[in-house]
């Protein structure tokens, strides 16, 4: 099955921070019919995290270290396009959610039809607008 990573499993995965990650989740993670994606916009909002020192690692030293370890992984990116700004117009902002790189995860995940894994418990108040989550518990 397929499944888009949300920001905060890219960090725990590219961390190596197994401890993050629910034993149902790491099922999911270690099937070998798994297919990981991440968007663009994960990407951008990972490299920023690191840029800014929110990143409790030492395993990169720059920014394209990121962006090497990330190829080198089987996790591929799937770039924001016009058909994802498309379902991000019609995305209904809900219980105060402004977060707009999650806003643009979600609705890139909505618009492919694929489940999303996210540690974020704001992402469960989409899936009435056909958000399917894969919610990993800390």
């Amino acid at each position: 099955m397929r499944y888009y990573l949300d920001t905060n499993m890219l960090v725990f995965i590219l961390s190596n921070d197994s401890d993050e990650i629910n034993p149902k989740v790491t099922d999911v993670l270690r099937d070998y019919s798994t297919i990981l994606y991440v968007s663009s916009v994960a990407v951008k909002e990972f490299i920023l995290l690191f840029r800014i020192g929110k990143l409790k690692t030492h395993r990169y030293k720059s920014e394209h270290d990121v962006l090497e370890k990330l190829s080198k992984s089987d996790i591929e990116i799937i770039f924001f396009n016009e058909h994802h700004f498309n379902k991000y117009t019609q995305l209904q902002i809900v219980d105060g959610h402004k977060d707009m790189n999650d806003h643009a995860i979600i609705a890139q995940a909505i618009a492919d039809k694929i489940p999303v894994i996210s540690s974020d418990g704001k992402f469960k108040l989409y899936e009435k607008q056909g958000l399917q989550l894969v919610f990993n518990k800390r």
